[in-house]
C-alpha cells in the first residue's frame, strides 16, 4: 500500500493531515523524542507534543512523559487495529437504531393505487394482529380477507367488525359471518375500508378504490401509533353506531388475561348478561396518583359501547365497576382520566366464591 492511500485511509479515522504525518513519521522510528518526530513531520515540538496527546487518547500512541526527554512510542498496528474494530463495533447497534428509526419514519406511510394492494395489506396487518382489529369492508370483498378475521379470533383477538354495503337478509346465520369476529355489525350503505390494528397501524381506503378497477381515488396504509387511536375513535364514534348489531360471539373460555382492555370489557359484560359475573385482578395505577395500582374483585357492572344495549356515555368509553373488600373502584383502559384505575394487564376469571354461595343456598 502507498503512503498516499495509507494517508487516506487514516483521514478516514478522523486524523488531520499533520496528526497522518505525526503517527506516520512514529511508526517508521518506532519510539523517538518529540523534537525528532517534529524534524521529521516538519512541525514546531510543541504541535508534537499536542498531537501526541490526541493520538494517545485514540490508542495510537503512548506518551512517556516520566523520563526525560519525554519520549513518544507507536503502539503496535495489530493493537491499534484491534481498538478501532472495537470501536466500530460498539457503534454499531447506535448507528443501527438511528437507521432503523429513520426507515419507521419512511414506512410510516404508503399510498395504496390498486384494490389487490389494498387487499394484500389487510391480510398481512390481520395476520399479525396480537390484541385487537377493529375493521369496515363491504360485504363483496369479506370472503377475501375472512380466513385472517377467523384466524385472529381464534388467537384471542378482539375483533370488531362492521359489514358495509350489506344485503338486508344478511344475518348470524349466514356462513360468510361464521366465525369472523366477536361482534359483527351490518350497514346498508357503502363506507370506507378503515382497519386498526393494535391501536398501532392500519389502512384507510375510499370505497370506490374497492369497488371499481378504474378509479384515481387512493387509499393509505399506515404504522403510527399517534393516528391509530384516532382512527379507532371515529370507528367507534362515527361509524359502529350508525350499524346494526347482527351477531356476537359467545363469551370467551376462563381464566384469561388481557391486555387490550376493550377485550376484557367485552367478556365481563357477556359474562354479567349471561348471569355469571366474573373476578378480576387488574395491574395498573391509580389516575389520581400515578401510584401503582393491584385491584382484586368482583366486575358489578360495565360501561361500553361494543354490544347493544351499549350505556357508555362517550364513544372510547369502555370501564369497569369492581366491587372489592374498600368498596366499588372503577377501571378504564390506556389513557384512561375519569377512572380510579388505567389499567395495563387484567385477569378475568369465574367467581368461584359466588358460586360457591349459589350452590349452598340451593342446598339449603
Amino acid at each position: 500500500m502507498d503512503d498516499r492511500t495509507l494517508t487516506d485511509l487514516l483521514r478516514r479515522f478522523g486524523l488531520s493531515d499533520k496528526e497522518v504525518d505525526t503517527y506516520l513519521s512514529l511508526l517508521e522510528h518506532g519510539e523517538a523524542k518529540a523534537s525528532t518526530v517534529a524534524d521529521a513531520a516538519g512541525v514546531s515540538k510543541r504541535y508534537v507534543y499536542s498531537v501526541s496527546e490526541s493520538l494517545a487518547d485514540r490508542g495510537f500512541v503512548e506518551v512517556n512523559d516520566h523520563v526525560v526527554p519525554t519520549t513518544i512510542r507507536a503502539n503496535p498496528p495489530d493493537e491499534v487495529i484491534d481498538r478501532l474494530r472495537s470501536d466500530v463495533d460498539a457503534m454499531r447497534p447506535g448507528l443501527a437504531e438511528r437507521y432503523s428509526r429513520v426507515e419507521r419514519q419512511a414506512e410510516q406511510f404508503e399510498v395504496i393505487k390498486s384494490r389487490v394492494t389494498v387487499i394484500k395489506r389487510i391480510r398481512s396487518l390481520l395476520s399479525d394482529a396480537d390484541s385487537e382489529v377493529t375493521l369496515s369492508i363491504t360485504a363483496e370483498q369479506l370472503p377475501e380477507v375472512k380466513e385472517g378475521l377467523v384466524d385472529a379470533v381464534e388467537r384471542g383477538v378482539l375483533v370488531l367488525l362492521v359489514v358495509s354495503d350489506a344485503p338486508a337478509d344478511l344475518d348470524a346465520d349466514d356462513p360468510a359471518l361464521s366465525g369472523v369476529a366477536n361482534v359483527v355489525r351490518t350497514w346498508s350503505e357503502a363506507m370506507p375500508t378503515l382497519l386498526t390494528v393494535d391501536s398501532a397501524a392500519g389502512v384507510v381506503s375510499p370505497p370506490e378504490l374497492l369497488r371499481r378497477s378504474t378509479t384515481d381515488r387512493q387509499a393509505i396504509a399506515f404504522a403510527q401509533e399517534q393516528l391509530a387511536p384516532v382512527i379507532v375513535g371515529s370507528f367507534l364514534g362515527n361509524y359502529w353506531p350508525a350499524a346494526t348489531e347482527v351477531a356476537v360471539a359467545d363469551p370467551a373460555p376462563l381464566p384469561a388475561e388481557y391486555t387490550d382492555f376493550r377485550h376484557t370489557v367485552l367478556q365481563a359484560t357477556l359474562r354479567l348478561r349471561a348471569g355469571d359475573p366474573p373476578r378480576v385482578t387488574v395491574g395498573g395505577r391509580w389516575t389520581d396518583s400515578d401510584e401503582p395500582a393491584e385491584v382484586v374483585g368482583r366486575v358489578v357492572e360495565t360501561r361500553q359501547g361494543m354490544v347493544e344495549p351499549t350505556n357508555n356515555e362517550f364513544p372510547v368509553e369502555h370501564s369497569l365497576v369492581v366491587e372489592t373488600d374498600d368498596g366499588e373502584v372503577t377501571v378504564g383502559g390506556q389513557g384512561a382520566f375519569v377512572e380510579d384505575v388505567e389499567a395495563d394487564l387484567v385477569r378475568i376469571e369465574p367467581d368461584e366464591e359466588e358460586k360457591s354461595d349459589d350452590a349452598g343456598a340451593e342446598s339449603r
